[in-house]
């Protein structure tokens, strides 16, 4: 078994070497060997925390900070990188992560390609923790990848070339910052908006009072009324909005599919969709689905959700928090196969100590590195 998997590595070798800073985050890399070690997976894990480069309003809540945990994966010598974003709503903090971090036993498992049953263990330590779970799951797609030599989007088979234009959080504000905000995002082709509030008309004038740019817009569950919704939605199309993310309560479900049957624009889940189970449960409720890591547990699950709604004739969105170029550069690896993307978390803060997925005009554009694509570009440790 390690013969195979000793060679690939060894070929992936150098182009491992050529990312840049690699050593730095977690001390300097072992000198490599031709043999395995015999020793089991490795995890260490640091609390970060990511500063926005803005106040972020959304319709129920405002920060200018989220907590973050980045961690490190290491077999043979070999390291894979990820983290944990754990804005409020999830319901998630340092002190959890690292209670459910410092359970795990991953020393047991001394081949890092036995990734389902990695996963299912480490999934089935504790209920929820989701994050936490994608910290750990991110790493070893990271570390596989590197030990193969090859990105995880040439693993699945996909296309780089079929990534989509990635959107750019515009959060609520007053008209004044989202002129000036909007004028930030010159380089992306189209704007998220936040809406929710009694405001999201004045917001919407204000963008177009600058650009006409297509809109795409995300309630965070802000209207309760579905007359009032639908109403709402028919100026938004009139106004150049593409699609509406969970527009109504998750608890409303007979009046989020009666809002879906009626709308003229895609209606999309997020705080109402979380894991594998729950895409059977949105479907024929909304038209597509935002799959984020953090929610989801990790790569695994994620690809998992976005072969399902596919099947379901359902739109798919990759998404993300507040995060590094880690783990946007892991969703994104997936972005080849979705319709939209909303990969700019990384762009919000002004601390990211990796590179990774690059968007160039405007268009998500993946890294040919191996694992996630991501280098280190600051000391984190």
């Amino acid at each position: 078994m390690f013969n195979r998997r000793n060679f690939i590595r060894i070929s992936g070798l150098s182009t491992l070497v050529g990312l840049t800073g690699i050593e730095t985050a977690f001390g300097n890399m072992e000198k490599k060997s031709t043999k395995p070690s015999g020793k089991g997976l490795s995890l260490r894990f640091l609390p970060y925390n990511l500063q926005l480069k803005h106040t972020f309003t959304i319709a129920n809540s405002s920060r200018n900070s989220t907590p973050d945990m980045l961690t490190c994966l290491e077999f043979d010598g070999m390291r894979g990188y990820g983290e944990a974003s754990m804005p409020p709503y999830l319901g998630e903090s340092i002190e959890s992560c690292t209670k459910f971090l410092s359970s795990l036993d991953l020393s047991q498992f001394k081949d890092p390609f036995q990734m389902d049953d990695i996963l299912r263990y480490v999934d089935s330590l504790m209920p929820g923790n989701c994050a936490a779970k994608a910290a750990v799951d991110i790493a070893l797609h990271d570390l596989v990848g590197k030990i193969m030599g090859q990105p995880w989007y040439k693993i699945w088979g996909f296309d780089p070339a079929d990534t989509p234009n990635t959107s750019f959080t515009i959060g609520i504000d007053t008209p004044e910052v989202v002129i000036q905000k909007v004028k930030e995002a010159a380089p992306y082709n189209i704007l998220k908006v936040k809406l929710g509030q009694l405001t999201d008309k004045e917001m919407i004038n204000a963008i177009r009072s600058v650009t006409d740019k297509p809109l795409c817009v995300d309630v965070n569950q802000g209207w309760t009324d579905r007359d009032k919704a639908l109403e709402m939605i028919y100026w938004l199309k009139e106004k150049g909005v593409v699609f509406v993310e969970q527009p109504m309560p998750k608890t409303a479900i007979d009046d989020m599919a009666w809002l879906t049957a009626h709308s003229p624009l895609p209606t999309v889940a997020d705080e109402a969709l979380q894991r594998l189970p729950d895409v059977m449960k949105a479907h024929g409720v909304y038209s597509g689905i935002n799959i984020k890591l953090m929610k989801c547990t990790g790569m695994r699950e994620a690809h998992q959700m976005l072969t399902l709604a596919k099947s379901l004739g359902m739109k798919v969105m990759i998404g993300c928090m507040t995060e590094t170029s880690c783990a946007v550069s892991a969703g994104a690896q997936l972005s080849p196969k979705a319709d939209w993307a909303d990969l700019d978390g990384n762009l919000l803060i002004s601390n990211d100590p990796y590179s990774g997925m690059q968007v160039v005009g405007g268009k998500v554009t993946l890294i040919d590195k191996p694992g996630i694509g991501i280098s280190i570009q600051q000391p984190v440790f």
